[in-house]
């Protein structure tokens, strides 16, 4: 087995080995369960079947996470974005899109990624976006997943009848709860315990149960439901209506801005990126997160994408496909023990967020901010993918200005024709959600 491993995930020559990564894998997973109930959840509240979703999720996350690493070698996990889900949630609940013409809109936006992956167009794309706003993307991802942190602690919350953000409840059992469990992964990281994170969660969520915090299941098992509920409900030609334009490109933009960034940030936080801030064999990452959505689409399920959790695992030491794999088979399990899954509380896996996020703001160090046209459209990719609260906001809101600068600079020459391209599609992207 272990001569298998080595052969299929090059498990030496990335300095690692089984037990790291598939501690890393159940990091990963434990950061990632909470998908297990909010995205059903949040697509039966758009009038879907909760069971039909959550089985049909699963098996997605289990499918394509497991192909992600045996093409790519890489640890990263799969499951529906969040983004997505809202969008695709608004098209049903608010718009009255029905299900078929949701699911075919899905499609298209997945179409749309496989071509650009495929014949070669992804390459262009990527590198036309300059080193200082990779590095940037990657920041800006680190400050959110702290920010994602927080808000799950209840540390940071929404001020009711304001528009912004302040201190939750300080003294609150969620959040006492999140600053041990901050401590408990600084010293264990300190003292440098194997699988220091996944045993700061777990220990956590033990200390949750006295604290009234972790709700202890009332069953164990759990039968999954049918996952062929929504299967081929698709409208595909009546989703081309150009009044359904604006949801396709509103789905297709984030998807493909949030896989580059994602990889970008992880692969940066795994120490993959060259020194121009590139990921070497990203083309495979994008071409399975399309083809991924289009298969997804098939279920009505919003577009899989590569999740930012995935730098959880890859903080604990995770540098192969073979950590993903190990996520994978810890989401198979859920399939019956779903129970114990959705036991561990948010408030246990947040300080892992917030500690990871923090980490990836290292990345600004490699921007040169003596040159206001390199550092302050870097600044706004970080900002607004804040401020704006999505990762795709951040990148598209950077681009224009960045050109802007260039020409204002009289330096038009360091601006690639591609980008030209792509700041056009920003602008078209921000005209779908006016």
């Amino acid at each position: 087995m272990n001569s298998w491993l080595e052969k299929r995930f090059h498990l030496s020559e990335y300095n690692t080995n089984a037990r790291t990564e598939v501690l890393a894998g159940v990091t990963t997973f434990v950061t990632m369960a909470y998908v297990l109930g909010t995205i059903p959840n949040m697509m039966g509240n758009a009038g879907l079947d909760r069971g039909v979703i959550l089985t049909s999720m699963i098996l997605l996350i289990i499918l394509t996470t497991v192909v992600m690493a045996f093409v790519t070698n890489r640890p990263f996990a799969l499951a529906p974005g969040l983004g997505s889900v809202g969008i695709v949630v608004g098209m049903m609940a608010n718009d009255g899109v029905s299900p078929a013409v949701t699911a075919g809109v899905i499609f298209w936006s997945g179409i749309i990624f496989m071509l650009i992956s495929y014949v070669g167009l992804r390459d262009a794309v990527v590198k036309a976006i300059p080193p200082s706003l990779k590095h940037a993307v990657s920041a800006g991802i680190g400050l959110f997943i702290a920010l994602l942190g927080c808000k799950n602690a209840k540390l940071i919350v929404a001020v009711e009848g304001k528009n912004n953000l302040g201190w939750g409840e300080l003294a609150s059992p969620a959040v006492i709860l999140a600053f041990i469990g901050f401590i408990l992964i600084l010293v264990t990281k300190t003292l440098k315990v194997p699988g220091y994170m996944i045993v700061s969660i777990l220990i956590t969520t033990l200390i949750g149960i006295p604290m009234g915090i972790t709700k202890l299941p009332e069953t164990l098992l759990m039968a999954p439901g049918n996952p062929l509920g929504n299967f081929l409900n698709m409208d595909i030609l009546g989703a081309l209506r150009f009044a359904y334009i604006p949801f396709l490109i509103a789905l297709f933009v984030p998807d493909f801005f949030s896989t580059f960034g994602t990889a970008i940030g992880v692969g940066g936080k795994a120490g993959y990126l060259d020194k121009d801030g590139n990921l070497p064999g990203i083309d495979k990452v994008f071409k399975v997160d399309a083809v991924s959505t289009v298969v997804g689409s098939a279920f009505c399920m919003p577009c899989m994408t590569t999740y930012l959790e995935s730098s959880a695992g890859v903080e604990a030491g995770g540098k192969t496909g073979l950590t993903a794999v190990s996520t994978a088979v810890c989401f198979a399990f859920t399939l019956l023990l779903t129970p114990i899954a959705l036991m561990i509380p948010s408030a246990a896996t947040a300080p892992a967020l917030i500690i990871i996020g923090v980490g990836m703001m290292s990345a600004l160090k490699n921007i040169d901010f003596s040159d206001y046209t390199e550092s302050f459209p870097a600044f706004l990719c970080v900002a607004f993918t804040i401020f704006a609260n999505n990762i795709a906001n951040g990148i598209c809101v950077a681009l224009p200005i960045y050109l802007l600068l260039k020409l204002a600079s009289g330096r038009i020459r360091e601006i690639p024709k591609v980008m030209y391209v792509l700041i056009a599609v920003c602008l078209l992207y921000f005209w779908t959600i006016l």
